[in-house]
């Protein structure tokens, strides 16, 4: 099972920008998909991005389209979220996650699907 580490977040102000890292530690990360899920305060965990195991197919939240990007590296064994155009209701703990992959097309959007999950990295933006 993977080994997850987010980094990257931290204090902006709308508008700014931040870019996630997760970095990831295990023989198994280029055959997971991995996602993007975010908690806010008092509230459940929303999925946010996901990416297949090649990056042939991606799916964002529409909260977050348009705004954020997701990539990985599988020589590097990192996920990345680029995310700018930040709002204040982007303010949360981000968690990214890796699920079991069947094919390089595949990805997952609910959080039961994933089996290994970082500690989460804290996103605040001001107003």
């Amino acid at each position: 099972q993977l080994q997850l580490v987010e980094s990257g977040g931290g204090l902006v102000q709308a508008g700014g920008s931040l870019r996630l890292s997760c970095a990831a530690s295990g023989r198994t990360f280029d055959s997971s998909a991995m996602g993007w899920f975010r908690q806010a305060p008092g509230k459940g965990r929303d999925f946010v991005a996901t990416i297949s195991r090649n990056s042939g197919a991606i799916y964002y939240a529409e909260s977050v389209k348009g705004r954020f990007t997701i990539s990985r590296d599988n020589a590097r064994n990192t996920l990345y979220l680029q995310m700018s155009s930040l709002k204040p209701e982007d303010t949360a703990v981000y968690f990214c996650a890796a699920a079991p992959s069947f094919g390089g097309t595949y990805y997952y959007t609910q959080a039961d699907e994933y089996n290994a999950w970082g500690q989460g990295t804290q996103v605040t933006i001001s107003s």
